[in-house]
């Protein structure tokens, strides 16, 4: 079940639309004609808006706050930045300057106002979350099959189609992260919530002490430093964290003389995340240790956690790991974390999901070498499904191995491999630049989403080319 509670978000009344439009229904300025076969209109054409609608007005009150604006306008938009991979602010230029955009959207005529303010695409991405998007792309490209003799092993279908799965790190939009920077970049933000604090107590007590200048001086002098030794790292990070420990020490009085609500929103949260750095910082100094558990690598994104990847160009990335399947060349998210973990332990749960979705297992599980461990293995052998790859071990000295088989294995595999690649390049997956946890995870979804709608959009493209009609661009 979809989670309701949103209380993360204002409550706006709904209005239903007694129709969605169609190209006919658009209003077209004198001169204006819109070219049927353009893309944002056979897209269009792709989705049931009114299935959408019905099916997720409940999101919004029904019978008190403002207008809200209407389901399709909220995901075409979503659609549009995605595709095009395009900031907030730029995106609603588009849309304001583009008739085919406004039709892709429902708005019921060319106008040339903007369709709402940039800032509420983030009310956007928190009320259609995760979990909606993932749904909608099941719902569209993985249609469930009538359920019937499913749990009966004798009667059940033969094993049909393919499975691919992989999983990749999605990095955020971080500046790469430095022990000593993040120390210099939590003083400064204590140095600003004990002023903000301390305007409390203007004519009745004396300004704490910062040595702001001083503090910086210190930083620079390492931060600058281009051969520095580890001792020398050392020292400055022990340096700054003294400066943060007294600047919390002052923070915790003036919050006992209740002046905390003097603190913004967001530096009551970052207040919360730099006492965690600093004891994560402080354990590593005493331990001379490089790891701790949970490490934080961003104040302002203290969900972003490092992922180990062990490749040639980054060995580390920091976001979010995401592991997906493709099925029938549509890929669909299985899991997303924000912590780092071993994506073997998916594969028996997603090939079950196959099942229960279409009623049979697969004919065969295409993966590397991670996924092929002793359990994965033994449950693919006792339900008939042929896992790619070598067996374990040292082969037999008498074993035939194909050798034809495992390269069309590979080759098939690729497909998932394209996914994360056309992902990271085209749909913006190469990048997060949602700074919320829960708007990160929506845009990763959405990106899934949209290449699976441009694949079938792209299979309509070539039938019109072979079919010698022209298409709009």
């Amino acid at each position: 079940m979809l989670k309701t509670d949103t209380d993360w978000v204002k409550r706006d009344m709904y209005f239903k639309d007694d129709k969605q439009i169609s190209l006919f229904d658009f209003g077209q300025k004198a001169g204006l004609t819109l070219n049927p076969n353009n893309r944002w209109v056979k897209l269009a054409q792709l989705i049931d808006w009114d299935m959408l609608e019905d099916k997720y007005c409940h999101l919004y009150c029904e019978d008190n706050g403002a207008g809200a604006k209407p389901i399709r306008l909220a995901l075409g938009s979503l659609i549009i930045k995605q595709k095009e991979n395009l900031p907030d602010e730029i995106l609603v230029l588009h849309i304001q300057e583009n008739p085919y955009m406004q039709y892709f959207c429902g708005i019921k005529e060319y106008t040339q106002e903007m369709p709402f303010d940039p800032s509420l695409l983030v009310t956007f991405r928190k009320r259609f979350n995760e979990e909606v998007i993932r749904e909608i792309n099941e719902m569209m490209f993985k249609p469930k099959q009538e359920e019937k003799d499913k749990d009966d092993d004798n009667n059940a279908p033969p094993n049909s189609g393919i499975l691919i799965l992989d999983a990749t790190c999605t990095p955020a939009d971080i500046a790469y992260p430095q022990d000593i920077n993040l120390c210099n970049e939590a003083r400064e933000k204590t140095e600003e919530m004990v002023e903000a604090m301390h305007k409390g107590n203007v004519g009745k007590a004396e300004k704490p002490r910062l040595d702001r200048q001083k503090a910086r001086i210190s930083y620079l002098k390492v931060a600058k430093s281009k051969n520095r030794s580890k001792n020398t790292l050392r020292k400055a990070i022990n340096k700054q964290l003294s400066y943060i420990r007294r600047n919390l020490g002052y923070i915790e009085t003036l919050i006992k003389q209740g002046h905390y609500e003097r603190l913004s929103v967001k530096q009551q949260t970052e207040l919360e995340t730099i006492k965690k750095l600093y004891e994560q910082q402080k354990y590593m100094i005493d331990n001379r240790t490089n790891s701790v558990e949970n490490r934080i690598v961003s104040i302002s994104q203290p969900h972003v956690r490092p992922i180990v990847r062990g490749k040639a160009k980054a060995k580390v990335e920091f976001g979010a790991k995401v592991a997906i399947s493709v099925i029938g060349g549509f890929a669909f998210v299985d899991n997303l974390s924000w912590e780092a973990y071993n994506e073997s332990t998916d594969l028996i749960a997603v090939i079950e999901k196959y099942r229960k979705t279409y009623g049979y297992y697969p004919e065969a599980v295409m993966v590397d070498k991670l996924y092929r461990n002793q359990q994965n293995i033994k449950f693919c052998n006792n339900h008939g499904i042929r896992i790619s790859g070598p067996k374990l071990g040292r082969p037999k000295k008498d074993e035939i191995i194909d050798k034809q088989q495992e390269y069309r294995d590979s080759g098939i595999r690729n497909a998932v491999e394209g996914k994360f690649g056309i992902g990271k390049l085209a749909y913006g997956l190469g990048k997060i630049k949602a700074k919320l946890k829960n708007t990160a995870e929506t845009v990763i979804n959405l990106a899934f989403w949209v290449m699976n709608l441009c694949k079938v959009l792209l299979c309509l493209w070539l039938v019109m080319i072979f079919a010698r009609k022209k298409w709009a661009f």
